[in-house]
């Protein structure tokens, strides 16, 4: 048995539709200057359009009718374009960082640490602070829980607590974000 044919999905554009795609039959028209012209034939605005040395761009579909706009659609897409990548490069992804600690850190081994968890809030990333017990210690978990308490009273200035300290397993895990 044949199945019926079907006609392939039409490609969906992405942007703005231009001139001959605009499928209404009247627009509301706005000029190269900004003046609103009202509400005017599809077919009469892309010949004033071309008359002017422009393209009808659609700049708002979904409203009735549709508002459209003289405008040169090549600068139009190009500073669309650039926009876009003016925000990517501005946009800031937050990484967290990890500091490995463990409950007989020495007085040395822990400035080392908070200069680098302070270097790390200072560039606007998380960190996650994973204190790990072995052998015995697990026997002495107060002492961890003073150093995690001492790791919070010396960066309050800093940062905040995003996730308080839980147990997973022979570790402690704490999540400081930067104020």
């Amino acid at each position: 048995m044949r199945r019926p044919s079907r006609a392939p999905a039409p490609v969906q554009k992405d942007g703005p539709r231009v001139n001959e795609e605009i499928r209404n039959l009247e627009i509301q028209l706005i000029d190269q200057t900004g003046a609103n012209l009202g509400v005017v034939k599809t077919q009469d605005a892309i010949r004033m359009a071309a008359d002017a040395g422009f393209d009808l761009v659609e700049i708002s579909p979904n409203t009735n009718p549709p508002v459209c706009k003289f405008l040169d659609y090549g600068k139009f897409k190009y500073s669309a374009q650039k926009k876009a990548a003016e925000a990517r490069k501005r946009q800031k992804i937050v990484e967290i960082k990890e500091i490995k600690l463990r409950p007989m850190i020495d007085d040395h081994d822990y400035d080392v640490k908070m200069k680098a968890m302070q270097r790390f809030f200072e560039e606007g990333d998380k960190v996650k602070i994973t204190l790990r017990y072995r052998g015995r210690e697990m026997a002495h978990q107060e002492i961890g829980t003073r150093l995690l308490d001492r790791v919070k009273a010396d960066v309050a200035s800093l940062a905040k607590v995003e996730q308080d300290a839980r147990f997973e397993g022979r570790q402690v895990v704490m999540v400081l974000a930067p104020k």
